[in-house]
């Protein structure tokens, strides 16, 4: 079983930036080959962020967030955490974490292809 647990989320003004956080626990090492982010505003449908490489430690960034998101992995602590810069109100969202195996050349924008999830940690940014 694998277990993604976020934190991190916070009500922030514009400009400023969050850190946020997924620790995963899983009973077997090879169980995931993915850490994405995706977040999910209100009456919209939910999108992908960023995600990482498990194996690797390679980051790939929707664009729309590039330049903005760093993805980065702790492999001791089998964290992921997500850094935010310069957010806007438009960033206002429940991020969540997601986790799957995949094979290789696999889309990473489709939240109907991971199979385990966080219970979210809701960004809030005031103009």
């Amino acid at each position: 079983q694998v277990r993604l647990v976020e934190s991190g989320g916070a009500s922030v003004q514009a400009g400023g930036s969050l850190r946020l956080s997924c620790v995963t626990t899983r009973d077997d090492p090879t169980s995931i080959s993915r850490v994405a982010w995706f977040r999910q505003a209100p009456g919209k449908l939910r999108e992908w962020v960023a995600g990482i490489f498990v194996h690797t430690s390679v980051p790939v960034y929707a664009d729309d967030v590039k330049g903005r998101c760093t993805i980065s992995r702790d492999n001791e602590k089998d964290e992921v955490t997500l850094q935010m810069t310069n957010l806007n109100p438009d960033d206002t969202a429940m991020y969540y974490c997601a986790a799957g195996k995949f094979m290789s050349g696999r889309p990473w924008h489709k939240p109907a292809d991971y199979p385990y999830w966080g219970q979210g940690t809701q960004v809030t940014v005031s103009s």
